[in-house]
């Protein structure tokens, strides 16, 4: 049985963890070592932070590989939120990502042509101008073509993961020895139990591309098999990539040098192999710069397009182009948000704007593995949770503490961010009496696969 709303399933294991990768490894590990070192203040510490975060983001995989076997549709978060809580969660959830989903976008298109500054003299306008081009091109691939783009993520991904461990590798090999990891005593309190939390909040913020990647569980072949293999053993390679990248900086740098610099993986690479290297590492972000935003760009929007098939947004963001089977309006819809920002705002705005209160989302997301084992055993499970029920658990109890944490260190921002997503409520409500679709059917019986 099909249904002429649904996306083809043209995606392999390979393409599909090419994509996952590409989508955690973004610009995140190039930048957020600076404020984990600043909010820890110890090396030994701020390596923990990074393995804690890990921990936690693998128990999201492994829990979110049962929703997605069990809901392998277009749409991820936004699905399993709308199976076990209903369209109002799932509608809120989307009421926060029609913001925050672009904002990404715009911000690593900015971060690409922030470092092509080192090979081009940019001024600001022409630094937007590349970024919207970028957008535009990328926004282009995916209309024209899930396996164009699947193609892009083939030939970028290894490239970008290889370089990453070459760079780590080369400062490991030809480090410093005033680094961080020699210093004696080494340390490893934390500063305050506050800014730990401070910085696992940012550590997790690079790991949370499984979030996205499970926007395309409805255009993978045999989900059944691929989407557990692929979240669990992509998640394995960012952990052990991430950990080795934070090593040769702190083998490199001290802790508060690393804390001060903007750049820590060129002045880190600087130790190792002299000047050379900032536009070693400008390419190298480049790449993964480029890399992220095609991932982005294959996956958010088909959370658009979700929602649309639901009811749940305007009916004509789920169409399929007839020939090229892509959600082609979704596509365009998303590009047309994200060079509005890019157009407006800074890296820095953007960046402050994103962090919109996603993570009870996730938490609910990830809790409603235990819900559904409870409410709908009878649903097929093709993957179980891997120490179930220990690891969802796990993860659920992390988000209420990161965000209570949050509340506590940076109320006025995270009450904002509260605020602005409590404001979906009534806008459901305002959808559901005038909004142009209707809630539907739960996703798992509106479009079931046969395979």
């Amino acid at each position: 049985m099909s249904y002429q709303n649904e996306l083809s399933r043209r995606l392999g294991g390979g393409s599909a963890l090419a994509v996952l990768i590409s989508v955690i490894i973004g610009s995140g590990i190039f930048r957020v070592p600076r404020g984990v070192a600043a909010a820890t203040g110890s090396p030994g510490a701020m390596l923990l932070c990074w393995v804690v975060g890990g921990v936690i983001a693998m128990c999201a995989a492994l829990s979110v590989a049962e929703l997605s076997t069990m809901f392998p549709r277009a749409g991820g978060m936004y699905v399993y939120l709308r199976e076990a809580y209903g369209d109002r969660v799932a509608f809120m959830l989307g009421w926060v990502n029609l913001l925050a989903l672009p904002l990404s976008q715009a911000a690593i298109a900015l971060v690409f042509a922030s470092y092509l500054r080192s090979f081009v003299r940019l001024d600001e306008m022409g630094v937007r101008a590349v970024a919207g081009g970028l957008i535009g091109l990328v926004a282009l691939f995916n209309y024209r073509s899930v396996r164009l783009s699947a193609l892009v993520q083939n030939i970028g991904t290894p490239a970008k993961v290889l370089a990453l461990l070459g760079l780590s590798i080369t400062i490991l090999v030809f480090g410093h020895p005033t680094g961080a990891l020699r210093e004696s005593p080494f340390m490893w309190a934390p500063r305050s139990i506050g800014g730990f939390g401070v910085a696992l909040a940012a550590v997790l913020f690079s790991y949370d591309g499984w979030a996205q990647f499970s926007s395309l569980a409805g255009e993978v072949r045999e989900p059944g098999r691929t989407l557990p293999r692929v979240l669990i053993g992509g998640m394995s390679v960012v952990i052990l990539v991430y950990l080795l990248a934070n090593w040769a900086y702190l083998s490199a740098l001290r802790i508060d040098e690393m804390a001060a610099s903007p750049i820590v993986a060129a002045d880190a690479l600087s130790r190792a192999i002299g000047p050379a290297a900032g536009s070693v590492v400008s390419a190298l972000v480049m790449l993964s710069a480029f890399g992220a935003l095609n991932s982005l760009m294959m996956t958010e929007p088909r959370f658009f397009f979700a929602m649309a098939r639901d009811g749940l947004f305007f009916r004509g963001i789920a169409a399929i182009h007839e020939r090229n089977r892509t959600p082609h309006r979704a596509v365009l819809l998303s590009a047309t948000l994200a060079l509005s920002y890019v157009g407006f705002r800074s890296f820095e705005q953007l960046a402050e704007s994103f962090v919109i209160a996603t993570w009870p989302f996730f938490t609910l997301a990830v809790a409603g593995v235990l819900l559904l084992r409870r409410r709908r055993p009878d649903l097929p499970r093709p993957y179980r949770t891997a120490g179930y029920p220990v690891v969802p658990i796990v993860f659920v109890v992390s988000g209420i503490l990161l965000v209570a944490n949050a509340l506590i260190q940076h109320p006025l921002s995270t009450s904002v961010s509260f605020a602005v997503t409590l404001l979906g409520w009534p806008a459901f409500t305002l959808w559901s009496r005038h909004g142009r679709g209707r809630a539907g059917a739960p996703s798992g019986v509106l479009n079931p696969v046969v395979e």
